[in-house]
């Protein structure tokens, strides 16, 4: 049985854009979904699940749960409460699982997501892939869309260029590599005997070769996902989010957990991006 996909829930409309984008990722995988509400209520007991009741679970919980068994009837689905701090919590939650899926913007145990406190620290904490969903996501698609994702070759990409292929060739969507390019800025720019511009489009055209070669392997295991490749030129960041307005989910990486008592550390385009992002996205660890 594959693993679930956890989705953390807080009575917010964000939390329930989140968790029906969860429950059809959960369907597209042929896992279970796991819902999880977070108190941080000091003596609270944890709520339990047992022969189909469920206990101390607050209502908005079990009306969000019925109404994803409604929209998917065969998907299996547990909810529950759990005790702790919310970004530790629901990173410890996310792990027990293949995937942990967040509101974008949250009231109550996720609130100030893009501000930087509880969601930004379970994104940063947690071990696994970590999908923010901004509010109006279904998670249903179109079956043909498309997966963004952005590389960087500074940083091992295995991991994310995994995740996006994974998830192109389970929505049946295109995949669109992304990466941000800048010329060197070597002796050529002022002894060589042609100028700058005329030189810049030879180191274009090489480091697409290098970024297309680097794909070949994940072309050959999934043959199925078509794909384009682009190089930016400039503000990686603006044009993530300008592609991002036709993308189904926008995939990055994300440096490795951070120290407990360190900030989180997402990078500055992934903080960028999730101000603004237009669609959900993926946050996948390069240690992963």
């Amino acid at each position: 049985m594959s693993l679930p996909v956890v989705v953390g829930i807080d009575g917010s409309e964000r939390s329930a854009a989140a968790a029906r984008w969860a429950a059809h990722e959960a369907h597209r995988r042929g896992a279970g979904l796991r819902m999880v509400h977070v108190s941080e209520a000091r003596g609270e007991v944890p709520g339990r699940e047992e022969h189909g009741t469920v206990d101390r679970l607050p209502q908005f919980a079990l009306r969000l749960r019925d109404r994803m068994a409604a929209a998917l009837p065969a998907l299996e689905i547990r909810c529950q409460q759990i005790p702790g701090q919310a970004h530790y919590a629901l990173a410890a939650a996310g792990e027990q699982g293949a995937l942990l899926v967040l509101g974008s913007r949250g009231l109550g145990a996720v609130a100030g997501l893009l501000t930087g406190s509880v969601g930004l620290r379970a994104a940063a904490h947690a071990r696994c892939p970590v999908v923010l969903v901004p509010a109006g996501s279904t998670g249903a698609g179109t079956g043909a869309g498309e997966v963004l994702v952005g590389v960087s070759r500074r940083r091992p990409g295995d991991a994310v260029l995994g995740f996006a292929f994974e998830e192109a060739a389970r929505r049946g969507a295109v995949l669109r590599v992304l990466e941000g390019w800048t010329a060197p800025p070597g002796p050529y720019a002022t002894r060589a005997p042609v100028s700058r511009a005329e030189i810049r489009p030879s180191f274009a055209a090489a480091e697409l070769l290098r970024l297309q070669d680097g794909l070949g392997r994940w072309r050959e295991k999934f043959p199925e996902v078509r794909t384009e490749v682009e190089l930016v030129d400039g503000d990686a960041a603006a044009a993530l989010l300008a592609a991002a307005q036709r993308a189904d989910l926008l995939v990055l990486g994300r440096s490795g957990p951070a120290h407990p008592l360190a900030a989180p550390r997402l990078g500055p385009i992934a903080h960028a991006v999730l101000h603004r992002a237009p669609c959900p996205v993926a946050l996948v660890p390069h240690t992963a």
